[in-house]
């Protein structure tokens, strides 16, 4: 007889005994919707159903976090199934422990298999419960909290043996959700009623500003252009865009522009009772614009009752003016930076922010705008060479640094090429300026978040990225970015409504197909990842099949998700991400190539490392000693 170590799962229905003596169709029923939900949640997670015990099944795993994560899947399914109107309800208890088993023919018998059996009548229905030998294993590798409940004695078990209790996100009683403590705001944009419509600019422009100067505030939470900027035309109620913003209150108003003599009409409205907070006119000359600007803030800061520190006061009587003709360039150029991962809109990008460069070479924005394009164009391998782009994003963020200390976009510039240089601590160090100059910077939140989950600091990480999305909600790269790496986390529902938020502002993107695939697939329901993969991909012309090929490995599928690969190494165009072919390799068990393309990767800085440090999934790969030599090459040991 073969022994060998295994983790071991029991499940069984609770009440299903008095059921069966009340309905007998009924529990029956249940069986059949217990073993149709559970086969697919075990294969997804390598597990082998090995007997049937009446309402209880008997299930194997290699080892224990396969075991836990699909506990906690299965879990997951029979909640979302419990969820749905017209149901009898399924409660399943499940129990795991981690043990030698003996191998005789198809069944395995031994001490492990008992104390699983006996762990599982002590967790609650619905609920998850472990041994101390799980725990051990997999304490560090599980994002949730696992509660001690003591030492149990257990039938037919000498010892007493520890026993622990997965808190599961559906079950934790939770407080209300808590508003944030700070007032937030959306500048919508200003309307031109200049008689020239060339004038518009200068409207766009001011609204700009308005935002630049209120996000210095620290006691105030405001919207980023981005998101507010389509709004500029709308008839939305509004009630609806506050919905839309998570807004309690709003600045809008009027430019009137005619020669030197400027008209502005500025109106702080509370969103509820569409109620005027606030409203006055200015009648000004054109170079008295950066002193209405201030006023403005000042009286916004008033009404809303926002502390206005010394250093906020210095850096308002700071700010640098701008030519008009070069901030509107600069204006374009960040709307071309935001509106899709192209390389036609990073050129279009970048060739309006030379443009205000050239209108006035002291225009610090410009140069910041010049950094990022050019990073982003590195980024996404339309250049290739690392040696080409890198010091000319350097040089452009340090000039936009030179030209304003005060600039949070060129320090949050800066940040993102040291972090691409794998200077961590530098670019720790200018992201967190970059966010003391401009707590509402959203770009900044987003990047230092990245920065974050490469670290491996999760939680620090998720609350950046979070913070990124309040405060630019229409966002779609921060909306996917975001919620991906909560599905890494295994927290794929609280990632669904994010997702759906992509889906409002683009129902047929390849954005949107793309995240619900890593949304089905955090779930370990891979039909339907398959599914919004290859439909991500229909929609997307420079799309690869390594998502495909990722689904096909997880199916057990290696020698098609192989082929895939093979074929993906051979493209031509935009080439998949080194990492993404690393991953796939990794899943079907091929480290070697695996770890050939990820030092690879790291030669040329071209490896985030989020997926691959924080998905449970790959703990085997990094178990492998050549992981820590990945770390330390990357200055992350």
């Amino acid at each position: 007889m073969a022994r060998r170590l295994a983790a071991i799962m029991f499940t069984d229905i609770a009440g299903y005994t008095p059921l069966a003596q009340k309905d007998e169709k009924a529990a029956l029923q249940l069986l059949r919707e217990q073993q149709s939900l559970v086969g697919p949640v075990i294969g997804a997670h390598r597990g082998r159903q090995v007997k049937s015990m009446g309402d209880g099944l008997l299930i194997e795993f290699p080892n224990a976090l396969d075991a836990v994560e699909c506990g906690v899947d299965l879990q997951r399914h029979v909640h979302e199934r419990n969820a749905l109107p017209g149901l009898p309800q399924l409660r399943l208890r499940v129990g795991i422990h981690l043990g030698d088993v003996q191998e005789v023919g198809a069944d395995i018998f031994g001490d492990a298999v008992n104390i699983a059996s006996r762990i599982e009548p002590l967790a609650d229905p619905g609920g998850v419960c472990l041994s101390e030998p799980v725990f051990v294993q997999v304490r560090n590798k599980v994002p949730y909290q696992l509660e001690n409940l003591g030492s149990k004695t257990l039938k037919g078990v000498e010892e007493p043996v520890a026993v622990y209790r997965v808190a599961l996100p559906w079950m934790v009683e939770r407080p209300p959700t808590q508003t944030s403590p700070l007032p937030r705001i959306a500048v919508l944009p200003f309307v031109n009623i200049s008689p020239d419509p060339k004038d518009e600019y200068f409207a766009d422009g001011l609204t700009e500003e308005l935002i630049t100067v209120l996000s210095q505030f620290q006691g105030l939470q405001v919207i980023a252009r981005t998101s507010v900027t389509p709004y500029k035309s709308t008839s939305k109620p509004l009630t609806q865009i506050g919905a839309e913003l998570g807004v309690a209150t709003v600045l809008g108003g009027s430019v009137r522009k005619a020669g030197n003599q400027l008209r502005i009409t500025a109106q702080l409205i509370n969103v509820s009772s569409q109620g005027h907070l606030w409203a006055n006119t200015y009648d000004r000359k054109l170079d008295d614009i950066f002193a209405v600007q201030t006023e403005v803030a000042e009286r916004i800061a008033d009404v809303l009752r926002v502390k206005i520190g010394k250093t906020e006061e210095e850096l308002l009587g700071a700010r640098p003016t701008t030519h008009p003709d070069s901030y509107l360039a600069y204006l374009q150029g960040r709307t071309l930076l935001n509106a899709g991962w192209s390389e036609e809109n990073f050129r279009a990008a970048k060739k309006q922010f030379e443009l205000a460069a050239t209108i006035d070479p002291k225009n610090a924005r410009a140069f910041s705008g010049l950094a990022d394009a050019t990073t982003y164009l590195g980024w996404g391998g339309y250049i290739t060479s690392r040696e080409e782009w890198l010091p000319a994003s350097r040089a452009y963020a340090a000039h936009a640094v030179e030209l304003d200390q005060n600039l949070a976009e060129g320090h949050c510039s800066l940040g993102m090429i040291l972090w691409d240089d794998w200077d961590f601590t530098g670019a720790e160090r200018e992201l967190k300026r970059a966010l003391a100059l401009n707590p509402s910077y959203a770009a900044a939140h987003h990047s230092y978040g990245g920065l974050l989950f490469d670290e491996g600091r999760v939680d620090e990480g998720s609350r950046e990225l979070e913070l990124s999305v309040v405060l630019d909600p229409q966002s779609r790269r921060s909306l996917q970015y975001y919620a991906i790496q909560l599905c890494v986390l295994s927290q794929p529902e609280t990632a669904r409504p994010i997702i759906e938020r992509i889906r409002t502002l683009a129902p047929e993107s390849a954005d949107y197909h793309y995240s619900l695939g890593i949304y089905y697939d955090a779930r370990s329901d891979l039909p339907s990842a398959l599914r919004e993969f290859e439909r991500a991909i229909r929609l997307d012309p420079e799309a690869n099949q390594v998502p495909v090929a990722w689904v096909r490995a997880l199916m057990g599928e290696r020698e098609a998700a192989r082929q895939i690969l093979e074929s993906e190494k051979r493209r031509t165009g935009r080439p998949p991400s080194r990492w993404s072919l690393a991953a796939v390799y990794a899943l079907i068990g091929d480290f070697d190539e695996a770890y050939r393309i990820l030092f690879k990767a790291a030669e040329e800085h071209d490896l985030p490392l989020q997926r691959i440090r924080n998905d449970p999934r790959f703990e085997p790969l990094r178990r492998d000693p050549r992981f820590a030599e990945l770390l330390k090459k990357m200055n992350l040991a």
